[in-house]
């Protein structure tokens, strides 16, 4: 009777650990192959409807073609009327949404002085294709080349604008080209380290397709950096944003913030503003000074 019981003992135990091996491997393989998925969110609002002129905007509607035949969506904002301008922001979004829900940076930057130009990756908002690391840098490698081509703006007048994942992109293409500024706001190392912080029981690191390595990529750098983070960011954790600053070269800048992920530039307008500006000045006076005059106008 007592051996009976003990087996019976085991034989549950042991199915106990079965299942919980089984629901291991299957959540890892979740992970491994639904990645796309968890991190791009592109199908939000995909119909959307709101331009720059909803805010008072002026601008021009755009199709960028990549060089694998995608085409995407995307809007010039002019500087304002009868003004030159300062520079031109390329302006990369999240993984969230779309350009429609971005109008509130156009407006910053347009208020600032700026012209910008956004565009949707792949997949998102109006843009054709499907989602993917590469493909969203090959995106920003079109927007880039419309940048210094059709706008005929000289790199040493482009500032290049990420937030969250579009952080990644937009130093993907820093490092790539020479931009006269880069901007990372609420931008996190990597997706193997935000992944790895989610899932700490799982062996994220090992099963990672996508990558979007910040941190690696600003130690090739050159231009001056400002990163910009919230301590009260509940989605990419502060520490994040004080890592890129020590992986970046001088000239740096760290903007603190306050807010949550998707809140923080609402509540901080005024401040993002002015660290903003300040920055910006200081990065495109730095340009003019160690550029030839005639490469600038």
């Amino acid at each position: 009777m007592g051996d009976g019981r003990k087996q019976k003992g085991k034989s549950m135990l042991l199915s106990a650990i079965q299942i919980g091996l089984l629901t291991y491997l299957g959540l890892a393989a979740l992970i491994y192959f639904k990645q796309d998925a968890l991190v791009f969110q592109a199908e939000m609002d995909r119909g959307y409807q709101v331009t720059p002129a909803s805010i008072g905007l002026r601008f021009d509607a755009l199709t960028l073609v990549t060089d694998d035949g995608e085409k995407l969506d995307g809007w010039h904002v002019p500087a304002k009327a009868g003004a030159s301008a300062r520079g031109l922001v390329l302006v990369f979004h999240g993984n969230a949404g779309n350009i429609g829900h971005r109008l509130d940076y156009l407006r910053m930057f347009h208020d600032l002085g700026y012209a910008s130009l956004i565009v949707d990756y792949r997949g998102y908002g109006h843009s054709s294709g499907k989602p993917s690391e590469e493909g969203t840098y090959l995106d920003a490698s079109a927007a880039w080349r419309h940048a210094t081509g059709a706008l005929g703006y000289p790199a040493t007048r482009i500032v290049v604008f990420g937030e969250s994942l579009g952080g990644a992109v937009a130093a993907q293409l820093a490092s790539s080209q020479r931009p006269a500024a880069l901007v990372l706001a609420s931008t996190f190392t990597s997706v193997p380290d935000l992944g790895a912080e989610i899932y700490p029981w799982l062996p994220v690191r090992a099963l990672a397709r996508i990558r979007y390595d910040t941190r690696e990529r600003l130690a090739t750098i050159a231009a001056p950096v400002l990163v910009i983070h919230s301590r009260g960011d509940d989605i990419i954790p502060f520490a994040h944003g004080e890592q890129l600053f020590a992986a970046a070269r001088p000239p740096k800048r760290f903007l603190e913030i306050e807010g949550g992920h998707n809140d923080g530039f609402v509540f901080n307008r005024d401040s993002w503003a002015r660290g903003l500006d300040d920055f910006l000045r200081s990065a495109l006076e730095r340009q003019a000074t160690q550029t030839p005059a005639a490469a600038v106008q």
